[in-house]
């Protein structure tokens, strides 16, 4: 029986997967947001990117130490502990 289910087409038949024709069809209950690094509208792909390569230089700015979420100060007390 579930061999009968997995042998039929996804519904749209492209396989689950947005074109730029079905993508065109569907209703978005909010606009796009501004992507963080460049500003161009995001995409459902890459959010809240507009590119995988967008998503990328924002990865390599946080390894790198670029972006870093601010702390409390260390007292001498808390380096000993350390």
């Amino acid at each position: 029986m579930s061999g009968e289910r997995d042998k039929q087409p996804p519904a749209d038949g492209n396989g689950g997967e947005a074109t730029p024709d079905t993508d065109d069809k569907l209703v978005h209950l909010r606009p796009p947001k501004p992507c963080p690094g460049c500003g161009k509208p995001s995409t459902r792909k890459a959010f809240p990117f507009c590119s995988a390569r967008c998503a990328d230089v924002d990865l390599n700015r946080w390894l790198s130490g670029s972006f870093v979420i601010p702390g409390r100060a260390l007292d001498d007390a808390d380096e000993e502990e350390s």
